[in-house]
């Protein structure tokens, strides 16, 4: 593992990381934010998802989500969002490729070689997580924007007793029944649609749920919200009579913006959880 990059940040430390993935065949970076609790022992970990176009750097940079996490004594991990570099398949729109992994093991050409987001965020980062940094991997939590929301639930109601707690903002809650969704899985996944279903967060809280409190907030006013579906995930939930607080905030977009005014209440959402 590289060191790209540690500054000071609300007394704790703001570093940016790479390492060679042996998961997605290329090198990968990720930020990760340690309170200063973290010089004293491990410390609770909430993972952070971005969304379609971002890299480590944006929820790093735009969420002001160190403040409250600092606060609170919990670190944050903020991964890419795909494999990147030469070599790499991409394609020249903006929602497929590099930028927009969809946190899903693809198993199509050419995608395939590289693009095994689910594999790397659940099973490689975690590891090199847990045996590089001060960080108590009994306590995780995780959250995420849009195509990260996505990634946050469907990870969340898949690996029962893995997290604590799920927030997401603006996630895509219904990918199977969206262009948001049904072009990404049918180039990573094929065509088979029963194998989309472990990806739609709205088909998994039919099936599963998840065992723990989750909060979802989206703005009225996002211009993408007839693509993120949240009424088909807030009927699954209603009809699961699952524990969960969805909200429709009136006049928020897409943008960080609306993530930063949030997220104060989403870290002290999982800081109940975390520290019950």
């Amino acid at each position: 593992m590289k060191t790209i990059s540690e500054n000071a940040c609300f007394g704790g430390t703001q570093g940016v990381y790479a390492h060679a993935s042996k998961v997605c065949a290329c090198d990968m970076t990720f930020g990760l934010f340690l309170p200063e609790e973290a010089a004293e022992g491990p410390v609770p970990l909430l993972w952070y998802l971005s969304g379609l176009t971002c890299t480590h750097e944006n929820a790093m940079t735009k969420a002001g989500a160190q403040t409250w996490a600092a606060e609170h004594g919990i670190a944050l991990v903020f991964p890419d969002t795909s494999p990147r570099g030469e070599g790499v398949a991409d394609d020249e729109a903006y929602d497929l490729g590099q930028g927009a992994g969809f946190y899903v093991n693809a198993t199509e050409a050419p995608w395939a070689p590289h693009f095994q987001m689910w594999d790397y965020i659940t099973d490689e980062l975690t590891k090199l997580l847990d045996h590089s940094f001060a960080l108590d991997m009994e306590r995780q939590a995780i959250t995420g924007h849009s195509m990260g929301g996505h990634g946050a639930l469907t990870m969340a109601m898949s690996l029962p007793g893995r997290f604590r707690s799920v927030s997401a903002f603006a996630p895509i809650s219904n990918p199977t029944d969206s262009d948001w969704g049904r072009k990404q899985l049918s180039a990573y996944l094929g065509n088979n649609e029963e194998r989309w279903a472990a990806h739609d967060a709205t088909l998994l809280m039919r099936e599963k749920g998840f065992d723990g409190p989750i909060l979802i907030d989206t703005g009225t006013s996002d211009q993408f919200i007839d693509l993120l579906k949240p009424e088909a995930l807030a009927e699954a939930t209603a009809a699961r009579r699952q524990q969960a607080t969805l909200r429709l905030q009136p006049g928020y977009d897409h943008s960080y913006f609306f993530v930063s005014t949030f997220m104060e209440e989403h870290m002290a959402f999982h800081a109940d959880a975390l520290y019950a």
